[in-house]
């Protein structure tokens, strides 16, 4: 008798098939993309041949233009597919630095929290039964000070896009944290990218190649670990504090 009443309690932790077909969509846009060989279009070489046709569509169709790019970004990055560095670059190609920037942060903010809710939904309850205790200090530890650690990991890319914004969902971030961490702490790193295609269209033109791994320069570097240092800033005082009254 004592133990039937924790069994509804227990089960609404457990995993559950059902939820799952989020993710199965996801998996299967992945599969989707790779098979028909979408990833192909992707790259710069193919932006170099299509430049001046889409540079002539975005000037007699600039708001569709925008949608179009906004809606292939949010996907991209809903869909955790490959590719997001480079449409940043063609945000700043063909819409210029201030509104490509802008249109990519608002996108791979929306991307990003589509994931994040459909992560949190669908494994996040499974996924938090399963923690032993070290990773539920971590959670706590997470959570105390989501809004730092995340605006850390959105502005010096330590780990890829779509990893930061799968664990948050399993840490038990909260939503309006993870989205204005994620609306803010994306910006340095967008103008830098949308800066550089801006400049793309010279480097075609002189034959010159051009990699992503030219981007983060040294200097550009330290000024993003410099923004993520000032971001842990209010993390270090009150570890100092708590040690100090402690």
């Amino acid at each position: 008798m004592n133990g039937k009443p924790a069994g509804p309690a227990t089960a609404q932790k457990t995993f559950n098939p059902k939820r799952l077909w989020p993710i199965a969509i996801l998996a299967g846009g992945l599969g989707l993309f790779y098979l028909f060989g979408l990833d192909t279009y992707l790259s710069f070489e193919s932006l170099r041949d299509n430049r001046a046709v889409l540079l002539e569509y975005v000037a007699k169709h600039t708001a569709v233009s925008a949608l179009a790019f906004a809606l292939i970004y949010i996907v991209c990055v809903a869909f955790s597919l490959p590719g997001a560095s480079f449409l940043t670059i063609v945000g700043g190609l063909l819409f210029g630095q201030m509104l490509g920037a802008m249109y990519v942060v608002v996108s791979a903010t929306i991307g990003a929290t589509i994931l994040f809710l459909i992560a949190k939904t669908t494994l996040g309850d499974a996924f938090e039964a399963r923690m032993g205790p070290w990773m539920k200090k971590m959670e706590r530890g997470f959570q105390e000070n989501a809004l730092n650690y995340l605006l850390v990991l959105r502005l010096i890319p330590l780990m890829p896009f779509f990893v930061v914004n799968l664990v948050p969902a399993f840490l038990g971030v909260k939503l309006r944290t993870f989205f204005v961490a994620t609306l803010f702490g994306i910006i340095p790193g967008t103008f830098v990218y949308a800066q550089v295609g801006t400049g793309l269209g010279s480097i075609f033109d002189s034959g010159r190649s051009f990699s992503v791994s030219r981007i983060l320069t040294p200097d550009i570097v330290i000024a993003l670990v410099g923004l993520a240092v000032l971001s842990l800033v209010p993390v270090i005082y009150k570890i100092f504090k708590a040690r100090r009254d402690g």
